[in-house]
């Protein structure tokens, strides 16, 4: 079991994902990019969810809800959308091989798309 787990590590480390070739290879490559995209979103979401928080500190009581609440339930409705979104794109291929690199395609793109998105959101 432990030879399998570094040999798995070996595999992901040598990746080469500028050449990869084989279908497997191309999935794991699109995976990481995701991956890379989730993370930039995670560190804009604190950026964009503190300054919001911080809108809410000085803002006018007027009923509706504050701009963090309002923040936080759209982010929640466009999680949802990315993953029913990419998974009927997915679809295309479903039940192949190909339907993971679409997936991860999809959700990559929109994942950076919602990045700039936060990050816009803090700079009006």
């Amino acid at each position: 079991m432990m030879i399998m787990a570094l040999i798995l590590l070996q595999g992901a480390a040598t990746l080469d994902c500028d050449n990869a070739m084989t279908q497997t290879d191309m999935n794991r490559c699109a995976a990481r990019e995701f991956d890379r995209a989730d993370r930039a979103l995670n560190v804009q979401w604190t950026r964009t969810a503190e300054e919001m928080r911080r809108r809410d500190a000085t803002a006018f009581r007027d009923g509706r809800p504050g701009y963090f609440q309002t923040l936080l339930e759209s982010q929640r409705a466009w999680l949802n959308f990315r993953d029913t979104q990419c998974r009927v794109e997915g679809y295309y291929a479903r039940g192949g091989s190909l339907e993971p690199l679409l997936v991860a395609t999809c959700k990559t793109q929109l994942t950076q798309e919602r990045t700039q998105t936060l990050r816009d959101l803090v700079t009006q």
